[in-house]
């Protein structure tokens, strides 16, 4: 008798031959490599080959989509090509400043008001489904540090920073439900620590940890060159110095990784380096991508999914169809966008293993019982829904941005 564990490498050979062959094909049709994953994560569940009879706790599935997030974060830090001012940030500002804790608050009020949710695990759920996802949302994210186009910078620079600005709620929403009676005691607290002192020391961590660490890299490089193949293993890390030691000071680790992420893509003195990190991370992104989200698929249960469909489709239905684009509507207004460009950004907000992360944080930090059910199943449902959405919109939309925008400077080029 053949063992489970055998057959289950035996199904991610093939899934991974598949995919990579077949990449160039997958690449031009109306579906994703996540949307791939997903599937083949559901048929190799209970309900059909029961291949994967993996059942992670709450703690296991932190530390993956924790690790997952935290390498996409350092990816979408390299591709940062812009000068740092407001000017050249205008739409990661706009995405981050109104439309993530608009959407977070949006979310909340859907829940309290439809699921009679209360306000604290209300705005909790809004601060798990508000951020984008980083590591889902790469076909519309920088290809290159050339890439100048105006909506996928902003959605790689706001993929990079929600997940880690929407931390500051998740602890509101703990807080609240732990003391939500007495919210005068902790809200000093909550402002001084969670807010102001963790989001600061983060930005300052990303920036003195990449820095110190790519100059001692170009320093001893200079006397002894590193060997090839272990080189690009100090993008490593930067990551992991960098998050650990940012986390043990009290500060927000995500932020703090993708500010390591700019700072090395800008600090190194060779081009070809921080590409070659890219390159790296991006590759260990893609495999753990694949991991998570066939644990995704094979967790999926249908009579929790019947429970729990009505409360998942009003809250993620409203986010993905009402909040998100009509927020990033209204976060562009004045912009000097166009209109297909404002629409897009409201589009493709996509969901994913972030929000996983936030949801198996919470775990670690109070959320149990029946509303713990509910909230992990709408987060789940709500990534499921926005999966396939946009992995099968995805291309489609993106193709006809492209032409209109080649016609557009062919236009301009010609005047």
């Amino acid at each position: 008798m053949v063992e489970i564990y055998i057959l289950d490498l035996l199904v991610i050979g093939l899934l991974l031959l598949c995919v990579t062959l077949g990449s160039g094909w997958i690449s031009r049709l109306p579906i994703s490599f996540a949307l791939i994953y997903l599937v083949v994560g559901i048929f190799l569940g209970p309900y059909a080959l029961n291949i994967v009879q993996l059942r992670p706790d709450a703690q296991f599935l932190e530390r993956l989509t924790e690790f997952v997030v935290i390498v996409s974060l350092f990816s979408c830090g390299l591709k940062m090509n812009r000068p740092l001012n407001t000017g050249a940030w205008r739409s990661t500002i706009r995405l981050i400043g109104f439309l993530m804790p608009l959407s977070i608050f949006a979310i909340a009020a859907v829940a309290h008001w439809f699921l009679r949710m209360e306000w604290g695990p209300a705005i909790l759920l809004g601060a798990i489904l508000a951020p984008t996802d980083p590591v889902l949302a790469s076909e519309v994210q920088l290809t290159h540090t050339e890439d100048r186009d105006e909506l996928r910078f902003g959605l790689t620079s706001e993929g990079g920073l929600n997940d880690a600005l929407a931390f500051p709620f998740v602890y509101f929403g703990i807080h609240w439900f732990e003391d939500g009676n007495n919210w005068q005691e902790w809200f000093q607290e909550w402002v001084a620590v969670d807010l102001l002192w963790a989001v600061a020391i983060g930005l300052v961590m990303g920036i003195v940890v990449s820095w110190a660490i790519v100059a001692i890299d170009q320093k001893v490089q200079k006397h002894t060159k590193a060997d090839d193949l272990m080189e690009d293993f100090v993008a490593l890390s930067i990551i992991l110095l960098t998050y650990s030691l940012t986390e043990v000071v009290n500060g927000y680790g995500f932020l703090a990784v993708f500010v390591a992420g700019i700072v090395a893509q800008r600090r190194y003195e060779n081009e070809d380096k921080p590409f070659s990190q890219r390159e790296f991370t991006e590759r260990i992104e893609k495999l753990l991508e694949i991991a998570t989200i066939l644990i995704l698929g094979s967790m999926l249960r249908v009579a929790a999914i019947q429970e729990h469909a009505i409360a998942a489709l009003i809250v993620g239905g409203s986010l993905l169809f009402i909040i998100r684009p009509l927020g990033a509507w209204l976060s562009t207004i004045g912009g000097g966008y166009r209109q297909g460009t404002r629409w897009l950004f409201g589009w493709f907000g996509v969901r994913g293993i972030g929000s996983i992360y936030y949801l198996t944080y919470a775990f670690g930090h109070g959320l149990q019982g029946e509303l713990g059910e509910q909230i992990a199943w709408i987060t789940y449902i709500t990534i499921v829904l926005s999966v396939i959405l946009h992995g099968i919109s995805t291309t489609p939309l993106m193709s006809i941005y492209n032409r209109y925008k080649n016609r557009s400077r062919k236009i301009n080029a010609s005047t």
